[in-house]
C-alpha cells in the first residue's frame, strides 16, 4: 500500500490514529488572525477554507472559495519551535548545598511505549509539514543531531516524531523553494505525505508512504484506489513550482564569499532594524545563549538556554566589546552564513526558501531582492 486516496473523514481518522498511538498531534490552525501551529484535538481544527495574502512585511488571512485545508503558506512559526524549543531549563540548584537537578526528561519528548518517566512529554506527530520545512528539519538534523556532540533535547524530540508532510499545490507570494531545490514536492524525510486535491464538489488527499511506521498507520484508514488522482497530484505540484514569482540566484555561495566589502551592505543597513525577526521565524536558525536566573530570596538559581540571534549586539561580544557593532556587519554575517558559509560548515544551504523572513520583516526586506542586487554587483565588477 504505497499510495492511496483518503477523503476528509480519513484526515480525521488519521489524526485519531496518531492520538491513539500516544502522540501529541501538532498541526496548523487559525488563531489570533494567523495560521499557527498548535496541538490539535481533531481534524475540525485544521484551517479548512483559510488562505493567506503575503508580501514583504505583510501577512493577512483571507477566506477561500473552497474548503482546502492546506492551501496556505507557513505562518510565523516553524516546527523548529517543537524540536529545538525557544527556552529549555538546563538545571536548578539551591543554596542549601544540594546537588543541582537537571531537567532533560522534562524538556524532551518520549516515543509511545517508552519508559523515560512520567515527567517527559509524549512524542509529537506533526501534520501539515511543508516540503521546505521538511528540508529545514533535515538541516537541523545535520546541525543538532548528526555532529560529534548531538544536542540531547533536539535528538530525543526528533527521534520520537512522526511526520505527515503536505505537498504544496498553491505557493505563497513570497515562496521561493523551487529555486532552492526544497519544494514544492516532498523529497523524503516523512512517514506519510499528503497532496490535497480540491474543487467545487470534491476534496481528496493522495497519500504516499515514506516509512514502515507510516504504512502501519495508513493500513488502519479507510482508503480508496489512487487511480488518476496520483497524476493529478503530480501535475498540481509541478504547476505550483512554475507559479513561484521569487527565486534565489544560483551563484550566492560564490557571490557572498567575495562580497565582504560590497557597498550594498550599507544600503541594507539603512533599512534594517536589527530586530532579529528574520532569525526567530527562520526554520533553520539554531543559535542559542544561556542565562542564569535566581529568585528574590537568592536561595534558588536556574540555568536556561534560549534562542539567540546574530542580530543581537551582544551575540558577538567578547572581552572589550562586540565584534560586529554595525547593522551592516550583522546583516552581512547572517546572510553570508545562511547562503554561503553554511555550505562549508554543514554541506548545504541554510536557506530552504520558505519566505518567512520576507513576510515577518517589519520593514519588508526581501532576501531574494538583496541576493539579486549582490549578484548583479558581482557580475558588474
Amino acid at each position: 500500500m504505497g499510495t492511496a486516496v483518503i477523503r476528509r473523514a480519513g484526515l480525521g481518522a488519521l489524526i485519531d490514529a496518531l492520538k491513539d498511538r500516544g502522540y501529541t498531534v501538532i498541526g496548523p490552525t487559525v488563531r489570533d488572525d494567523a495560521i499557527v501551529l498548535a496541538e490539535l484535538g481533531s481534524a475540525d481544527e485544521l484551517p479548512f477554507g483559510a488562505g493567506v495574502i503575503l508580501d514583504a512585511g505583510r501577512y493577512r488571512l483571507r477566506k477561500r472559495a473552497d474548503s482546502a485545508a492546506f492551501a496556505n503558506s507557513g505562518g510565523p512559526q516553524s516546527w523548529k519551535a517543537f524540536l529545538h524549543p525557544p527556552r529549555v531549563r538546563l538545571w536548578t540548584t539551591r543554596r542549601d548545598g544540594s546537588e543541582p537537578a537537571t531537567f532533560a526528561a522534562e524538556n524532551d519528548a518520549q516515543p509511545p511505549g517508552s519508559d523515560m518517566g512520567s515527567r517527559a512529554r509524549r512524542a509529537y506527530a506533526f501534520i501539515g509539514v511543508r516540503p521546505c520545512d521538511l528540508a529545514a528539519i533535515g538541516v537541523l538534523d545535520t546541525v543538532l543531531r548528526a555532529g560529534t556532540y548531538p544536542d540531547e533535547t533536539y535528538t530525543r524530540r526528533r527521534d520520537g516524531a512522526f511526520v505527515v508532510a503536505v505537498e504544496c499545490t498553491e505557493p505563497g507570494e513570497t515562496c521561493f523553494c523551487a529555486s532552492m531545490g526544497t519544494g514544492p514536492g516532498a523529497r523524503g524525510g516523512y512517514d506519510l505525505v499528503l497532496t490535497e486535491l480540491v474543487d467545487e464538489v470534491d476534496q481528496r488527499f493522495v497519500v504516499r508512504v515514506g516509512s514502515e511506521a507510516g504504512a502501519q498507520v495508513l493500513a488502519e484508514l479507510s482508503v480508496e484506489r489512487v487511480g488518476s488522482a496520483d497524476v493529478e497530484a503530480q501535475q498540481a505540484v509541478a504547476r505550483a513550482g512554475e507559479r513561484m514569482s521569487r527565486r534565489m540566484p544560483a551563484d550566492m555561495r560564490e557571490t557572498l564569499a567575495g562580497a565582504r566589502e560590497s557597498p550594498h551592505w550599507d544600503d541594507v543597513a539603512s533599512r534594517c532594524l536589527t530586530c532579529g525577526n528574520c532569525t526567530l521565524v527562520c526554520p533553520t536558525c539554531f543559535c542559542t545563549t544561556t542565562e542564569d536566573v535566581s529568585d528574590l530570596t537568592g536561595e534558588n538559581a536556574e540555568r536556561w538556554r534560549r534562542w539567540d540571534s546574530c542580530f543581537d549586539l551582544d551575540f558577538s561580544y567578547i572581552h572589550g566589546g562586540s565584534v560586529r557593532s554595525s547593522g551592516a556587519s550583522r546583516y552581512r554575517q547572517w546572510m553570508t552564513h545562511k547562503l554561503s558559509a553554511w555550505h562549508d560548515q554543514f554541506g548545504s544551504s541554510g536557506c530552504v526558501g520558505c519566505g518567512r523572513c520576507i513576510v515577518w520583516c517589519p520593514v519588508g526586506i526581501d532576501i531574494t531582492a538583496e541576493a539579486a542586487a549582490l549578484s548583479r554587483g558581482r557580475k558588474e565588477e
